[in-house]
């Protein structure tokens, strides 16, 4: 059992989890993810490890409630435990004095971005880095993204903070106005990086993302992550999960992504249906505990006095 030291919102559905796991905490390097199962019967879930302290024993991790799992683990507060992590898994970040470097994350993206920033900025890069969401009260690790930044930018797809428009948008922006870029990281949502690769590819920019298959046990025994690369079966867990954007077959990804998601929305439904069903039971012994309460002065009186 692993326990959480602490627990706290970041945004609506984003939650910033520090878990003690010492061994993990003093081997693992930007770029590497654990996996997680909450409990005894749930699922393994890969979540990128966006930060440690090895001199506590523990490391961070951000984790957006999207299925059930993830759900439960968001329910987790400091003081409680998870059932078993696994890691630190994947291959490392490449990390080299590149000279410009930027490093781009989409909504919980940021997550796996801002450990790369501060590799990049530790091995002696430029760094900029670009930090997309939604909307401001989705925006993620700004202070941090910005901290370990030579330039830091916000942008929102609805324009309520920051740039209005999208990552792809400003990273144009940045190459029109001339720019020298030598290295560009982008993690997000599967169309994003996508997008970021097609920006790049006709400046010949080193562009790499970090891809979010399927993964079961993510030590390459299963093979559901396994992802097109170059024409070749690569598996995310062993050989990535940062792969070259530019050789990527993103439309394979999107397609083996999209297999199990009646599954996926099926298993949601009922998870939501049985937290429904708990709240009306709790509501239920809260009735049901503010009428004994009323009535327990009259059950305390003396028998004489009670029935005459």
């Amino acid at each position: 059992m692993y326990k959480i030291v602490s627990a706290q919102f970041l945004a609506e559905n984003i939650k910033k989890i520090e878990i003690e796991a010492p061994r993990i905490a003093k081997k693992r390097k930007a770029g590497q993810f654990v996996m997680i199962r909450v409990g005894q019967t749930g699922e393994r879930i890969p979540l990128t490890i966006a930060g440690s302290d090895p001199e506590k024993g523990t490391i961070t991790i951000i984790v957006q409630g999207m299925g059930k799992s993830t759900k439960e683990l968001n329910l987790k507060e400091a003081g409680d435990t998870i059932n078993d992590i696994v890691g630190p898994l994947g291959a490392p970040s490449h990390i080299e004095n590149f000279g410009t470097a930027i490093s781009i994350g989409g909504g919980v993206g940021a997550a796996i971005a801002y450990p790369t920033a501060v590799a990049l900025k530790e091995a002696g890069n430029y760094v900029i880095t670009i930090n997309g969401a939604r909307s401001k009260d989705l925006v993620i690790l700004e202070n941090e993204m910005s901290a370990v930044s030579d330039e830091a930018y916000i942008t929102t797809d609805d324009g309520s903070y920051g740039f209005h428009g999208f990552v792809t948008q400003k990273l144009q922006q940045l190459i029109d106005a001339g720019k020298k870029i030598d290295y560009v990281l982008a993690i997000g949502p599967i169309p994003m990086m996508k997008a970021i690769a097609e920006v790049t590819r006709p400046y010949n920019i080193h562009t790499v993302v970090s891809l979010n298959p399927i993964m079961v046990d993510g030590t390459g025994m299963c093979g559901g992550c396994r992802v097109t690369v170059n024409n070749e079966i690569k598996f995310a867990c062993v050989d990535g999960p940062e792969f070259d954007a530019h050789l990527v077959d993103f439309k394979n990804l999107t397609d083996r992504n999209k297999i199990y998601l009646p599954e996926e929305k099926q298993s949601a439904e009922a998870y939501a249906h049985k937290c429904n069903l708990q709240k009306q039971v709790y509501a239920t012994i809260g009735v049901y505990n503010a009428i004994i309460m009323t009535f327990m002065p009259f059950f305390s009186l003396p028998g004489r006095a009670f029935f005459g």
